[in-house]
């Protein structure tokens, strides 16, 4: 790798697997081995990209299956841990994707869908890096269309200058906002003839159009427009000007290899138990034969480029109550060497959940109801209540985790909801334990009731 290639944009003060933990902790409540084994992946990854020598190249990424109930926040650890890495970043159910020969996805789809993640992420950094001036320059040509430019004359264009500033910060101050101008802009044109091919080609985004873009001339027409709507139409147009395309898909690319990460959800929906048989459970059997050398690490064709697999991080998910994880095939257990139990979660976890993240569902309806000017109060004995009746449901019908706080929650607070703003009258929004037990007991204690209400 050359010294002018990029490295991976993770300081060594900053996300140290402590810190990435300490991150994870306001938005998850315990699996405190789920946070390390991720944690650790995720700053070897910087650790490699800083190691000297062809050594780099042998380091393989330590994929991860995490196994678990649903609802007990896998899905949630991945999601969070990308937004950490500032990473490309995927997340694919297993059961989305079919062996090649049958109707479906075929997997190396994924890894496309990856690098149009990654080439997005680029794009809007480099969009915001020369906003200022794209901004300017729009600016510049709206001025252009009111005040034509004047070069012959020296004091015609003195005057003209300072006309211009004038108006530039009428422009800014949204003064000129309703003033109509005629502008040209290039129209855009139909979708285009998909091009049909092989199974997957239609996951590369190829048609007709994207094919012929550059060979024939784009059509533009004049059309009278606000200022205030023409302004954003020229800030891309320009924005597109200034960014350098190949740059971008260098950089994406680059990210891709070495620091993407695909989640795979629901891996245990194609594994194969040893006690059936049948078409289904060959097909199922494929789609990990497909998935294998993907994981392994392969050259995969996208519209932007050959995509190399073997740093690409994969971390995979499943509840497993029906197959586990050695139902999988042996080589594909073997790309996954780190393998984390999730816990059930407690009545007191649901005490926290609801409690202590940034973005607990307590605070999120405290917000909601705040905006009608309705204060919503949670008091201590109300939430141990909530936590107690969400860990019984689950209990006596179907564990689904901290997903069962939603549908809870909801139904206890479906009449404030309702009734919000004007017609709550003496309707009490201090959400203590009579509350909920007058709210959620008749539900909470019928079994029938709690499959379709809770």
């Amino acid at each position: 790798m050359s010294n002018l290639e990029p490295k991976l944009a993770i300081p060594q003060d900053i996300l140290t697997p402590k810190q990435i933990v300490t991150e994870l902790n306001k938005y998850i409540i315990g699996q405190d081995n789920a946070k390390k084994a991720v944690a650790i992946a995720l700053r070897n990854r910087w650790r490699r990209q800083n190691v000297e020598g062809d050594i780099r190249q042998e380091i393989m990424p330590n994929n991860i299956i995490l196994i678990g109930p649903t609802g007990v926040g896998k899905t949630e650890i991945a999601r969070r841990l990308a937004k950490l890495a500032g990473a490309p970043f995927i997340k694919i159910e297993a059961t989305k994707y079919t062996e090649v020969g049958y109707v479906g996805r075929d997997v190396e789809s994924m890894i496309r869908d990856l690098m149009e993640s990654a080439v997005k992420m680029v794009k809007e950094e480099q969009e915001e890096k020369i906003k200022t001036k794209a901004e300017k320059n729009a600016e510049d040509r709206i001025l252009n269309i009111l005040i034509p430019p004047v070069k012959d004359d020296d004091s015609e264009e003195e005057d003209n200058k300072e006309t211009r500033e004038k108006f530039r910060s009428m422009l800014k101050n949204g003064i000129m906002d309703d003033r109509e101008i005629e502008l040209e802009i290039t129209q855009q044109g139909p979708n285009g003839m998909a091009v049909m091919g092989p199974m997957g080609m239609d996951d590369m985004g190829i048609n007709i159009q994207e094919m012929l873009g550059n060979m024939m001339p784009k059509k533009r027409k004049k059309r009278k427009i606000k200022v205030k709507d023409a302004m954003p139409i020229l800030i891309k147009e320009e924005a597109d000007k200034l960014i350098d395309m190949d740059a971008v898909l260098k950089d994406a690319l680059f990210r891709t290899e070495n620091s993407g990460i695909v989640f795979i959800d629901e891996i245990d929906k194609v594994a194969v138990s040893n006690s059936k048989s049948g078409g289904g459970e060959v097909s199922r059997e494929g789609v990990q034969r497909d998935l294998l050398p993907i994981v392994e690490g392969s050259a995969v064709n996208t519209k932007h480029g050959i995509v190399k697999t073997d740093h690409i991080l994969f971390i995979a998910s499943g509840a497993f109550h029906v197959s586990k994880p050695s139902d999988l095939i042996p080589e594909l257990q073997g790309r996954f060497p780190i393998r984390v139990e999730l816990n059930s979660l407690t009545e007191d976890d649901f005490v926290k959940i609801l409690t202590i993240p940034e973005n607990a569902l307590i605070k999120q309806y405290q917000a909601l109801l705040e905006t009608e000017g309705v204060e919503l109060v949670f008091e201590e004995s109300g939430i141990k209540q909530i936590a107690r009746t969400a860990a019984h449901v689950n209990e006596e019908v179907t564990n689904i985790g901290a997903r069962r706080l939603h549908t809870i929650l909801t139904t206890l607070l479906e009449d404030i909801l309702f009734n919000a703003p004007g017609d709550l009258g003496d309707m009490n929004t201090a959400i203590d334990e009579q509350f909920v037990r007058d709210h959620l007991d008749a539900i909470a204690t019928s079994t029938d009731l709690s499959k379709y209400i809770l």
